[in-house]
């Protein structure tokens, strides 16, 4: 954490907290049954932990943001947005738009930040299409054009075909999917060259 936050702070970048399940085997991407009461306890280490790496850097924790499973969970589940909301300690949160997690930081007072996501797949409902689903990653050509159509019209072409609105201030690229850094450089040149303005939400 120390080598990321030290980068950040050099190169200008908000330091958010990604904070997840305690399963590394598994990225955080597994369902787990941890209760209410040890996700706080856990998200709440995981967030001091961080601001004292980023604080050795010079910098600070801008946000949090759940990761993976945790993510998801605290989209439709309002016991466990509500134990994020309690251990992030006033800081902005970023989730899913209309999400538990968004509804319940709200009513906290905290600011949060509507998200979309760029190389993922959507359904007609309005959710992500499951990562073991076909084409529920978009190649860099697609991710670029969600991009887009997120920034500039607020609205993602679902894969069953119809065109959905898109509430978000923040636009999602997984460091994981394949060619990712190349896809993050071609959507920031395309957000640009469409004149949109990028800067730090916190």
């Amino acid at each position: 954490m120390g080598i990321a936050c030290s980068s950040a702070v050099e190169h200008g970048v908000a330091i958010g907290a990604h904070v997840s399940y305690r399963d590394r085997e598994g990225f955080g991407r597994r369902e787990l049954t941890a209760s209410a009461r040890v996700l706080r306890g856990d998200v709440a280490a995981q967030i001091l932990a961080l601001r004292e790496h980023a604080s050795a850097a010079g910098g600070r924790v801008a946000y949090v943001k759940p990761h993976g499973a945790l993510y998801h969970r605290a989209t439709d589940d309002a016991e466990t947005a509500w134990a994020i909301v309690a251990a992030v300690d006033g800081l902005p949160v970023l989730a899913f738009p209309r999400s538990q997690l968004i509804e319940c930081a709200r009513a906290a007072g905290l600011q949060t930040v509507a998200e979309a996501f760029a190389d993922r797949a959507y359904t007609a409902g309005g959710a992500l299409v499951a990562r073991g689903e076909p084409g529920a990653l978009l190649d860099e050509d697609g991710a670029i054009r969600q991009a887009l159509a997120i920034a500039r019209d607020g609205t993602v072409e679902t894969r069953d075909g119809p065109r959905i609105d898109v509430d978000a201030a923040s636009i999602c690229l997984h460091s994981d999917t394949p060619g990712a850094l190349a896809i993050a450089r071609r959507v920031r040149a395309a957000l640009e060259a469409a004149a949109i303005e990028l800067r730090a939400f916190a």
